[in-house]
């Protein structure tokens, strides 16, 4: 579902949205070679290739020197490379830990089957990886490659990834543990499970069908082998930049997986770092810029892309610490002005498993209202920001059953700010209204609880003069043909009476591939309001206009959304399956959201 609606002109300049650059850990293999011109690029060793285990000496997460040959014993070897900040690696761990289980609980009467865990991220800590292994729940021995000696004898890159050894140490597969988890989708069960079956056919002695799959993850964080050079620093030149458009979330306690707000902590990121904004993954936007001026566009201009990508070509040199900016300030407690009314979403946690699917939850809460409220300044705040993935909190009219999307009162995805307006501009809400709270949460490895919350700030109703509506152009008869890889669906929403626009939110679910506003005004004149080419679930992005766009009445907007219901879509539950509409993400919409101003009527 989308996320909250924010006024154009009338928010406040001193409430910015800081964008976050959320660096996730599902991206493409094939990073420059330019960018990993350190790095050893022989390429990774064939299937077949004989290990000399004895070769390798490395500390274990206890401090204590161990040979591999000796800890990895006997028989079938599982090697397998995590992460303590990545965040596929956290959601594998536990299922590492079981598949060890599994395959030990086999060996009285089979073949011997040990797990072995590597680190090696140069970032990651003895105490982190401690702490990420008493989470998991992982009780065979990790290992510390933090020079990367055991991930580039074995041609590992990412994490998290495996290599499995036969009882001659001869590599007989590399790569993916299973397929249930990719970009931004958390399937119900793995269909692929690549790990096992590997292993399977190896104990069988059987030829192993597929002895290779590509990893997705995080790049390793490796240590530097050239010295840093050139005038591009951190401290003058990356700092500023960072704080600007990724410390937002890259802190503490927020929900981005790793801390970017000290030099330190960029350090074994800088791969990674440039990966995602090579590929135009981060900073999230998803807009053609070739239609439409938006004040919260997200895009890292071309010099700060240079900037970054030199720096780490240079070896990411740190500079002069006293050349660093002053450290931005984030307000503690809620970024609204004092709020009249707290309102949490149940009244007690709500328990999210380590893993697996979580269906959108849905909460009633009556506030209790027994005259009409004017709203000038709202906020949701997630409990936990480790597992919201987004809040939606819709009015309910008195008498009213279930959602009215055109009904949304506030909203929040990693990210978005608060709700504040002038004045004279508010949200009604009617006496009697209810509050249903739609809460998406999406598992991180580890069982959390969560307890959400929004806050209010109200305005006497005298002194409003313009009220924010909320308007939808929707198709709820949509039916996605299974195996379509372009299917187009269209809406359209007639402006009655003049209203001006604000923001628009394009909505779909795992499916949406592509979604355009396209106006028709009445003097016969077009414009494609917002085009994006290239939809994005994960990032239910709203674009706020540069200047508040007037729909003259009798204008019609045309939202025109195309999905890809093909094996094709790396994102699609079932693609042998018609879709139709429905709340859940493996279910789909068809929503052009508009937020816009209007007189309020008295």
């Amino acid at each position: 579902m989308p996320v909250q609606i924010r006024s154009g002109n009338t928010f406040r300049n001193s409430l910015v949205l800081l964008t976050c650059v959320i660096l996730v850990a599902i991206v493409p293999a094939d990073l420059s070679a330019a960018l990993l011109a350190d790095v050893d690029n022989s390429g990774p060793p064939a299937i077949g290739t004989v290990v000399d285990l004895n070769a390798i000496t490395l500390p274990d997460s206890y401090g204590n020197e161990q040979k591999l040959g000796a800890i990895a014993g006997s028989g079938t070897r599982v090697i397998a490379f995590i992460g303590t900040e990545c965040p596929m690696a956290k959601l594998y761990g536990p299922r590492l830990r079981d598949l060890a289980k599994q395959f030990a609980a086999r060996t009285e009467s089979g073949p011997v089957v040990s797990f072995i865990g590597v680190c090696s991220n140069v970032q990651d800590s003895l105490t982190e990886v401690q702490a990420y292994t008493n989470r998991s729940g992982i009780e065979f021995p990790i290992l510390m490659d933090s020079d990367q000696k055991l991930a580039d004898l074995l041609g590992v890159t990412r994490t998290p990834e495996v290599v499995v050894l036969d009882d001659q140490a001869v590599i007989r597969y590399r790569g993916r543990i299973d397929d249930q988890y990719g970009v931004g989708v958390a399937k119900l069960a793995p269909t692929s499970k690549y790990l096992v079956d590997a292993v399977e056919q190896l104990i069988a002695g059987s030829e192993i069908r597929q002895p290779e799959t590509k990893s997705t993850g995080c790049l390793i964080g490796r240590r530097r082998r050239p010295e840093s050079r050139g005038e591009i620093t951190y401290s003058r030149h990356i700092a500023p930049i960072f704080n600007q458009r990724c410390v937002e979330c890259h802190r503490d306690g927020e929900i981005a997986p790793f801390s970017l707000t000290r030099y330190e902590e960029t350090r074994g990121w800088e791969f990674m770092i440039a990966e995602v904004v090579r590929d135009e993954r981060m900073p999230p936007w998803n807009a053609n810029p070739d239609h439409g001026q938006f004040r919260n566009d997200a895009r890292l201009t071309d010099e700060e892309k240079t900037l970054i990508r030199t720096w780490i070509e240079n070896g990411s040199p740190e500079g002069d610490p006293k050349e660093l900016p002053d450290a931005p300030t984030f307000t503690k407690g809620w970024r609204i002005p004092e709020p009249d009314l707290i309102i949490p979403v149940r009244s007690e946690p709500f328990e999210v498993p380590a893993t697996g699917v979580v269906d959108y939850q849905y909460f009633q809460v009556d506030p209790g209202f027994t005259e009409d409220k004017y709203v000038i300044a709202a906020e949701a705040r997630p409990g936990n920001t480790a597992v919201v993935h987004h809040i939606i909190a819709f009015l309910q009219l008195p008498g009213e059953k279930g959602i009215s999307l055109g009904r949304m009162l506030i909203g929040y995805a990693p990210g978005t700010s608060p709700l504040v307006f002038s004045d004279d501009t508010a949200i009604r809400i009617p006496a009697g209204s209810k509050i249903l709270f739609e809460m998406h949460y999406t598992p991180n490895g580890t069982a959390q609880s969560d307890l959400s919350q929004i806050a209010m700030k109200f305005v006497d109703g005298s002194k409003v003069r313009n009220e924010v509506v909320g308007l939808e152009a929707l198709n709820e008869r949509l039916t996605i043909p299974a195996n379509a890889a372009n299917h187009v669906i269209t809406a359209q929403e007639r402006f009655r009476e003049d209203t001006t626009l604000l923001s628009l939110t394009p909505h779909m679910h795992l499916r949406g591939k592509a979604f355009r506003y396209e106006a028709l005004y009445p003097d016969g004149t077009k414009e494609i309001l917002l085009d994006v080419p290239r939809y994005d679930f994960n990032w239910q992005l709203r674009y706020e206009f540069s200047e508040p766009r007037l729909m003259p009445a009798g204008t019609v907007v045309t939202c025109i959304a195309a999905f890809d219901n093909s094996s094709d879509n790396p994102n699609n539950p079932d693609p042998d399956k018609d879709v139709r509409w429905g709340q859940q993400s493996w279910e789909e919409m068809m929503i052009g959201f508009f937020t816009g101003i209007r007189p309020l009527a008295r």
